[in-house]
């Protein structure tokens, strides 16, 4: 090879090297920057004050109830949730219903307690049965409400023990994993200190914050002011939150497997999907619908992934009409 020939390489071979160093310095100083904004952030906040607990399983559990006469129904909220996001609801079920609502481990003010499996979370969710004294011997059977997550869970529960269980609607949620292996793909590529650092970035940050609520929301959800991003955010900021969160997405959310969901046209339970028409994060409601065999689905106009925040009035409809269906077979 000439030296002419040679030249461009060496020049190409220099300005690679360039590259991969100023590559390493970037790295160095954002790792830094992460490292330093992580050991000054990260202030852990006690929950609000009055909470109620009970043992739910082995899980010390937050809950709260409303109502006093009526058939039983039992909230499961989704991820990044608590008790709170139901109060829209609740007041119109509690008219007709004895209501439950409760924290989910990992999430809310729950004892945060490993492993966040949906085999877990679904005995914290018949623990709490338990300790309501609902879907027992001679107890009343509950209708299950799970929205986003909770529609997971609530379904594994209702496979593993469907005696107990009266009802069971998918709110927003269609039980499955996550598709395309997306949390394998984040736990491998964003790690800490990095995701630290940028789940304490948005938690700082009113503005994301109210971004993501509005963009799952879509439409009809009030606005957040500073106390409203503090209840979405202020459980996240629990002890013992951080870790559980990386914990429970690192393998992708607690789910049902498509398998095991259309067990669901074999048992007895009344069964319903219910579905914001804009929603873009739950899955399909049709295609919910028809693996687990229940009716057509309510899709509510105008409303996004939020429906029990933005149309309460349409889901305590639907959650009643279910509420009324006989055990099918």
């Amino acid at each position: 090879m000439s030296v002419g020939e040679t030249w461009p390489v060496k020049r190409a071979v220099r300005g690679l090297r360039r590259v991969l160093v100023g590559f390493l310095v970037l790295l160095v100083v954002v790792t830094g920057a992460s490292l330093t904004y992580n050991a000054f952030t990260g202030d852990e906040e006690p929950p609000p004050e009055g909470l109620r607990f009970v043992m739910a399983g082995d899980v010390n559990t937050r809950y709260e109830t409303w109502g006093t006469t009526g058939s039983p129904v039992v909230l499961v909220h989704g991820s990044t949730e608590s008790v709170e996001k139901w109060s829209k609801l609740v007041p119109l079920l509690a008219r007709d219903h004895r209501v439950y609502a409760y924290d989910i481990t990992g999430y809310g003010y729950s004892e945060r307690k490993a492993p966040y499996t949906v085999e877990h979370l679904a005995a914290q969710l018949l623990g709490f049965l338990d300790a309501m004294k609902l879907g027992g011997p001679k107890q009343p059977r509950p209708l299950l409400v799970g929205h986003s997550l909770g529609a997971g869970i609530a379904a594994e529960a209702t496979l593993e023990a469907p005696s107990r269980i009266g009802g069971l609607m998918f709110l927003d949620g269609d039980g499955l994993p996550l598709p395309g292996g997306r949390a394998s793909f984040v736990r491998h590529v964003f790690v800490n200190p990095y995701k630290t650092s940028a789940l304490r970035l948005v938690l700082g940050s009113d503005t994301i914050v109210r971004k993501l609520y509005n963009s799952a929301c879509v439409q009809g959800c009030p606005a957040l002011d500073h106390a409203g991003v503090d209840q979405w955010t202020r459980p996240l900021r629990q002890p013992g939150a951080e870790k559980a969160l990386w914990q429970m997405t690192a393998n992708g959310i607690p789910a049902v497997t498509p398998e095991r969901l259309e067990t669901f046209r074999t048992l007895p339970i009344p069964t319903s999907v219910v579905f914001g028409a804009l929603d873009t994060q739950g899955g399909s409601a049709q295609d919910t619908a028809t693996r687990i065999g229940a009716p057509a689905p309510t899709l509510i106009p105008n409303a996004g992934h939020l429906t029990l925040i933005s149309s309460p009035t349409e889901v305590a409809t639907a959650i009643n009409a279910l509420a009324a269906r006989p055990p099918s077979g």
